[in-house]
């Protein structure tokens, strides 16, 4: 048995995790954002170590931490592209047009149910679970009031944007996590995509009844994308292309790869400021892909950063190993990756997939994908399970709650399960 496992700075360690969890699950009751608990307590944790094995002659931590940055790094820089691609179609109005055109077309309120719940999953594959959910939640807003609209109109967003986003590597923290740590290929995932269907199809059919019939009033204001509006997204699929090659291909990370694309988009974003310049826009106004960058949720990556610097002191410690041991060992995958899906409606799945990365229990490309898909998945249980969850409850919080998601769980539940039997139809 590891000796941390049982000393002083272990117990230590596990308590200091504890805390920093609770302030993050008080974050709404506290107003403290979520990433600044785990990064002083998750450095804190790797002090504890540190002083433990130098008081006892050892010292392998500075050697692992450089190890464990390399690895946040490349998952952060991933991620900061991504968001930065995000922010950039937003300033340029492409999500407010899809929005206005949505909106002027006048459907009923059972269409849009069904409109809004397949761009979401097919979105989500490319762009990310929370801006899907968060844009197509606001469409629902703003085309009715109706509480028997929106809430079920929510929920179906959100399981549709999990489900979107666990059959690609780019659609969710988890997956890609999964993608880079070369568990599952970049065309294997494409495996899940009749689970994820399933997982969404199956709540939004028994949903669908509770629909109100009719029409919302329409709205003949027309929104237009910005210049270079088209050539940007152009760009954001060659990144995803280009970072898909850099790794199946060259076999370097894929984060050399959205960099790559960061490089073309701040090239775009010169010829933009230079057009902005001849065009007598004030400077305050000229596009400056640098206040793209800053307008990054920092917060989600600093969050990032900080749970992942914890669960990783956690692995070191050895009780990453005690809880495979226990999962894994003792209920067999199957088994222990259903329960990982409905832990992840609990705590946040980011956290859960990477201490499973660090436990790296013995299973092969089936159960990776299935873990993939119930980590992904199993946040739809709970208002509070996922980013795209907790993004959507802000949106009409007067509306839209906890006990209004609650009422809905036993069906969003009828869908994990289903997925996870077609899952075992398409393994075998």
């Amino acid at each position: 048995m590891n000796p941390l496992t049982d000393s002083w700075a272990g117990y230590l360690s596990l308590l200091t995790f504890m805390a920093a969890y609770l302030l993050v699950i008080l974050e709404d009751k506290l107003h403290l954002q979520k990433s600044k608990p785990v990064i002083l307590l998750g450095c804190v944790m790797w002090a504890f170590i540190a002083i433990y094995e130098t008081s006892n002659g050892v010292s392998h931590t500075g050697e692992h931490v450089k190890h464990l940055i390399g690895e946040i790094g490349e998952l952060f820089f991933f991620i900061l592209v991504a968001m930065t691609f995000i922010n950039t179609l937003e300033e340029r109005l492409v999500f407010e047009s899809l929005k206005s055109w949505l909106v002027k077309k006048g459907f009923g309120y059972r269409s849009l149910f069904w409109i809004t719940g397949i761009i979401t999953f097919f979105l989500s594959a490319v762009a990310d679970n929370l801006t899907s959910a968060l844009l197509m939640a606001t469409v629902v807003s703003t085309v009715s009031a109706k509480k028997k609209f929106i809430v079920p109109s929510f929920i179906n967003i959100i399981v549709a944007a999990n489900a979107g986003g666990a059959w690609s590597p780019f659609g969710d923290i988890t997956t890609l996590m999964v993608w880079t740590a070369g568990k599952v290929d970049t065309f294997q995932f494409s495996h899940l995509i009749f689970p994820s269907i399933v997982n969404w199809f199956v709540p939004a059919v028994i949903m669908f009844p509770f629909i109100p019939k009719g029409s919302p009033e329409g709205d003949s204001k027309r929104v237009e994308m910005k210049s270079g509006a088209k050539v940007i997204i152009l760009f954001g699929f060659l990144t995803i292309a280009i970072a898909v090659s850099f790794h199946q291909f060259l076999h370097l990370p894929p984060f050399l790869g959205m960099m790559t694309g960061l490089g073309l988009l701040m090239f775009m974003g010169f010829y933009l400021k230079k057009a902005d310049h001849k065009r007598n826009v004030t400077t305050e106004e000229q596009f400056n892909i640098f206040r793209k960058i800053e307008r990054v949720e920092f917060d989600t990556l600093l969050f990032f950063f900080g749970i992942l610097t914890a669960v990783g002191a956690l692995q070191y410690i050895g009780y990453l190993a005690l809880l495979s041991a226990s999962l894994y060992g003792g209920l067999g995958n199957t088994n222990a990756n259903i329960i990982v899906g409905i832990i992840s409606a609990v705590i946040d799945n980011i956290p859960v997939m990477y201490a499973i990365l660090q436990m790296n229990p013995e299973m092969n490309i089936d159960q990776w994908l299935l873990v993939t898909l119930t980590a992904g998945t199993g946040g739809s249980l709970l208002s509070i399970g996922s980013a795209a969850g907790v993004a959507v409850m802000g949106v009409r919080r007067d509306t839209y709650t906890f006990i209004e998601h609650l009422k809905w769980t036993p069906v969003i539940a009828l869908g994990y399960f289903a997925s996870i039997g077609c899952w075992w139809l398409v393994s075998r």
